[in-house]
């Protein structure tokens, strides 16, 4: 699909909810909606040193601006595709002596690019940007105060000439960026390494079980020709059949919540009460906080309150931890919380989720591909009877599952994982991803590891133990 090209989408008045995108023709799961690059996007502060500012790949020696030393890029061609965002933004930072924060630099980077190019930069967008909600004057008093401050640091950081902007209009802007931001991913999909603004995509409304899922696409500048170059832009691909006319939705908190948490995170950060079917009925709220099935003794409710109350305080300590790197630590206490869930709390339980993600995750991390991979399982199991079959974090949760699983040399289980995650992650991701192209070399491997596993098993596994010890 061309990026920009918005034939299959159209705006409308969706009620309620203020203005919409609606389909103009059927679309299939794995269909690109629309692609669009972003109006201007920034890498987290954290991250400044390790991410490329132009293509937002995680990367290791990273080239660094000689001018303002701030930005870094993969090299010569990522610097000059981001030159026209840079360009001010280089000099600013040359005059303060320093970067802010990425809030002010992204605020920046927007009205650099509205004085450049006005609020809408090709025919395919559909409203300009600083017609986006700001929700500023719904503000709690502590964002209030951050915004403030907000302001002040981009009043001292702003460059632009003799053009002065309000304070109500920074303020505008600061609001947008809030309300509309989209978090960037790295090229594996598995950090969150900075922030965008995508005017179309911003007109795409929430929904707890959406029809659309959205990735970040990093381009190619990698050719030799420049016209060969594909820049880095989003894309939003149905994830299930959409009838012409149906609202294209995607969702902007995580599935894995409860009701009432999901509408509490909405209505902090995006302002309004979702009604959706799912949340309006409360669908798979029971599976998750389930209990477990058990034959004969009927379990207390006091003994699944007292467990769920055990997991709760536990997952805080993993948490530390996690954070201290003390992963002997968190395995301990994972196995210890699982040992007390065990026959009390269902496998879709959130809390047990949680406990077997980290778990899994931990022990693969720690070698302990064996254990990892049966935690793992589990894992999918519980996210199966939650998550719609087609979701991203579904099929990278499976994904992930299955190179543990192949890694503890359970090579069947784990091609078979993969294959079925590379089916979903075709759909979401599409097959020029980074992370489906990685995926279906994993799965043409594990393919020919599990055909030589059925024509001699002891031949396989002395094998994989001889590449496992080089």
């Amino acid at each position: 699909m061309t990026v920009g090209n918005m034939e299959s989408a159209e705006l409308f008045d969706a009620g309620k909810k203020g203005r919409g995108l609606r389909a103009t023709k059927e679309l299939s799961a794995g269909e690109v909606v629309f692609a669009e690059p972003s109006f201007s996007a920034v890498v987290f502060d954290s991250l400044a040193t390790q991410v490329c500012h132009s293509c937002f790949r995680h990367q290791a020696n990273l080239h660094r601006c000689a001018q303002c030393k701030f930005a870094h890029y993969c090299d010569r061609t990522c610097q000059t595709a981001c030159w026209d965002e840079h360009k001010q933004e280089c000099g600013a930072i040359r005059k303060t002596g320093k970067a802010p924060s990425e809030s002010v630099r992204l605020a920046a980077r927007v009205l650099w690019r509205i004085h450049k190019d006005t609020g809408i930069v090709s025919d395919s967008q559909l409203v300009s940007v600083d017609q986006l909600e700001d929700h500023v004057a719904d503000l709690p008093e502590e964002d209030g105060k951050k915004l403030k401050t907000d302001v002040h640091s981009f009043l001292e950081y702003w460059s632009y000439g003799r053009k002065q902007h309000s304070v109500e209009d920074i303020s505008h802007i600061f609001g947008i960026i809030k309300c509309n931001g989209f978090t960037l991913s790295d090229q594996k999909g598995l950090q969150a390494v900075g922030v965008g603004l995508f005017p179309n995509l911003c007109l795409v409304n929430h929904n707890c079980w959406p029809n659309c899922t959205v990735i970040l696409n990093h381009g190619n500048q990698s050719a030799v020709s420049s016209a060969l170059h594909s820049q880095r832009r989003i894309e939003l691909r149905a994830v299930e059949k959409i009838a012409e006319g149906e609202e294209l939705t995607v969702s902007y908190v995580d599935f894995l919540n409860l009701t009432a948490d999901r509408q509490k995170k909405l209505k902090e950060n995006f302002h309004f009460d979702c009604t959706c079917e799912h949340c309006s009925q409360h669908i798979k709220d029971d599976l998750m906080m389930a209990a477990a099935e058990s034959e004969g003794n009927k379990l207390s409710a006091d003994k699944v309150k007292e467990v769920t109350a055990f997991s709760k305080e536990c997952l805080e300590k993993i948490e530390m931890a996690r954070v201290d790197r003390d992963y002997q630590e968190v395995v301990k206490l994972c196995r210890e919380c699982l040992q007390k869930q065990e026959n009390v709390l269902a496998d879709t339980h959130l809390y047990k989720l949680r406990v077997l993600s980290i778990a899994s995750e931990v022990l693969s991390y720690l070698k302990s591909f064996s254990e990892a991979a049966g935690l793992a399982r589990r894992m999918v199991e519980g996210y199966k009877k939650l998550y719609h079959p087609n979701n991203a974090q579904l099929g990278m949760a499976i994904m992930r599952a299955g190179i543990t699983h192949w890694h503890a040399g359970q090579i069947e289980v784990g091609h078979g994982m993969i294959c079925k995650a590379y089916r979903i992650l075709m759909f979401t991701h599409g097959p020029n991803h980074a992370i489906t192209r990685d995926l279906e070399s994993m799965r043409r491997q594990t393919e020919l590891e599990l055909k030589m596993f059925k024509q001699n098993e002891q031949v396989y596994h002395a094998m994989r133990d001889a590449a496992l010890k080089k």
